[in-house]
């Protein structure tokens, strides 16, 4: 399974990115894909997750009211939305597959994409 991230950028405090993850070499149905983040000098932190069947998401606390996911079965895509960016999401952001379910703990994914970094500006 190979998993690519993009559309990472600087953007203003304020603005709003959406980011890919595009999704290749699935032999399962099952399972979901997730979403994290990584600043420096920080432990990566889980920001939402989807599974493929039902599409059913889950978000942390600290992003559910700004960030919000969905994807497009026919392209194996799934997108995180991103509205009201502030500095401290300044971090690069990473997807990741987990075949049992949409977990929220990284140790359940075992499949990662590089990573795709977010900058905002103040």
């Amino acid at each position: 399974v190979q998993l690519v991230e993009s559309g990472g950028r600087l953007v203003q405090a304020g603005g709003s990115l959406r980011l890919s993850c595009a999704v290749s070499g699935r032999t399962f149905s099952a399972g979901g894909v997730g979403w994290f983040r990584q600043a420096p000098g920080k432990e990566r932190e889980f920001l939402g997750a989807i599974t493929w069947s039902h599409r059913l998401t889950h978000f942390a606390d600290s992003v559910k009211c700004r960030f919000t996911m969905y994807m497009d079965n026919a392209k194996n895509t799934v997108y995180l939305q991103m509205n009201g960016l502030k500095p401290e999401d300044t971090a690069i952001y990473y997807c990741g597959e987990d075949s049992g379910g949409a977990a929220q703990e990284s140790q359940a994914y075992a499949y990662w994409g590089k990573g795709t970094q977010v900058t905002v500006s103040s």
